[in-house]
């Protein structure tokens, strides 16, 4: 048996209940005890603290109730699973209301002991994580360009930003929408040489071709009409420092053009001008598509893409790295609560499990909103699952799925009600996923989806969906 390995004490007059149940669960790989009554489960919980304790409703000396009104009240953070041969719907709601976690009624088998254990175990864990993560806000807080999170995968994106910083080589940072890229870039300039010096960072697909040459490059005086004055571009202004070019599948073909010179020579020519300007500057480029696919096209220059794939950063997705999801949150969660000045201090159970369970299709940027606009409808110390109306629909389905009616008008309502918050959900994920994927672009999103800009914000105000704050 695993020193660290979870805890488990078994509560049953019945010497075989005990027995079996050690059995199963010490094949589990937990640590299982038993007493075989109520006074003895007390006095060995009173010397060693249990994860979760399994306990008979009805027994000779001392009952289930009790035990679990003790355990309560001494030991908080251990979790209580009954069970009893005598199951009733009063009985269940009873217990369920004195705070045991699950009610599993006999016989039952090993796959639901093992099963009922294992989901205590795991919103254990998750609680106590939630109440360490409560307790981390009051702590020093993370410089902006920090990357939060500990799973394995940001562990390893961590570790690439830290090896390249200290380096001049050219960066490309892939992921999906919202997942942080300019975060990662911002990493990666705060960690460099250049640190102390500026950092710009450049949305290509909300300028055309034109446009973006002239913002990055500069243009003299009459390059073109509306041209009333030399202006020098970005590259110019960030001369010594880090430019950030995210989305960089938007630029077209001439551009990717000079940009690939600029890269070569690390001179630029300013629009409508002979001269050249030597320039040091760093380039950190960022997309959310696949640029080998796009070099087959046609689309995207193979030379370009050969020079800046010098160094290749991916930045997995949220829901590949659930553990990540808690701890954002939570520096979200202090983020706002700050700014609005609110006493929010952290997450209900509820809304902790609905926040690791979600698909998250709109990624970090998404969570963001989400906690942004719970902290905004919370009236309470603790964010609940109320606060969450995207993550309290899916939480309302399956109060349905758990109702049994018991006429046939009922049955009809029931379905019809089920059908009716279930295209809901899809439609509100269908919103979101496409505003995420469209950097929360309106328009792009209801072109790339193939509906019509005032379906789309029709869709959305249905939803109560609204755009991020641009910061």
């Amino acid at each position: 048996m695993l020193p660290d390995a979870a805890s488990v004490l078994i509560v049953d007059d019945e010497p075989n209940i005990c027995h079996s149940c050690v059995k199963i669960l010490s094949k589990s790989g937990y640590h299982t005890e038993f007493a075989l009554n109520g006074y003895e489960a007390l006095k060995m919980l009173a010397d060693r603290q249990y994860d979760v304790v399994v306990t008979d409703l009805k027994m000779s000396a001392l009952g289930g109730m009790q035990v679990l009104a003790r355990v309560k009240e001494a030991c908080p953070d251990t979790l209580v699973i009954v069970i009893t041969g005598y199951s009733t719907v009063s009985s269940a709601v009873e217990v369920m209301k004195m705070g045991a976690f699950d009610y599993l009624p006999k016989p039952f088998t090993p796959h639901e002991l093992r099963a009922v254990v294992g989901q205590a175990l795991a919103h254990r864990e998750s609680r106590l994580k939630n109440r360490q993560l409560k307790n981390d806000t009051a702590a020093p807080r993370r410089v902006s360009h920090q990357l939060v999170g500990s799973s394995p995968k940001i562990k390893k994106v961590i570790t690439m930003v830290e090896k390249v910083a200290p380096t001049d080589a050219t960066v490309l940072i892939y992921g999906e929408s919202g997942t942080g890229k300019e975060l990662v870039a911002r990493a990666v300039h705060a960690n460099s040489s250049r640190a102390d010096k500026v950092f710009f960072a450049v949305d290509c697909g909300t300028l055309s071709g034109s446009l973006l040459e002239s913002e990055l490059f500069g243009h003299v005086k009459g390059a073109y009409t509306g041209a009333h004055q030399d202006k020098a571009g970005i590259f110019r202004q960030a001369d010594t420092g880090t430019v950030f070019l995210d989305e960089i599948s938007n630029i077209g073909l001439d551009v990717q053009a000079k940009l690939l010179r600029f890269l070569e020579t690390r001179e630029l020519m300013p629009l409508g001008s002979t001269a050249r300007h030597p320039v040091d500057v760093r380039l950190i480029f960022a997309t959310n598509q696949h640029l080998e696919e796009m070099v087959r096209a046609g689309t995207f220059r193979q030379d370009f893409y050969y020079r800046i794939y010098v160094y290749p950063i991916l930045l997995p997705p949220l829901k590949e790295r659930r553990e990540d999801i808690l701890p954002i949150a939570y520096h979200f969660l202090d983020q706002f609560r700050r700014k609005m000045d609110k006493p929010v201090t952290g997450f209900a159970d509820d809304a902790v499990t609905r926040l690791v369970e979600y698909g998250w299709p709109g990624n970090v940027r998404q969570l963001r909103n989400v906690v942004e606009r719970a902290i905004i409808l919370c009236d309470k110390e603790t964010i609940g699952l109320k606060d969450l109306p995207l993550l309290s629909a899916i939480s309302d389905i399956e109060n349905l799925f758990d109702h049994t009616p018991t006429t046939n008008d009922a049955l009809k309502a029931v379905k019809a009600l089920i059908r009716q918050k279930a295209v809901a959900r899809v439609e509100c994920n269908f919103i979101t996923h496409a505003l995420a994927s469209n950097d929360w672009n309106v328009t792009r999103a209801a072109k790339a989806v193939g509906m019509q800009r005032p379906n789309f914000q029709n869709l959305m105000k249905k939803h109560a969906i609204s755009l991020p704050q641009r910061r």
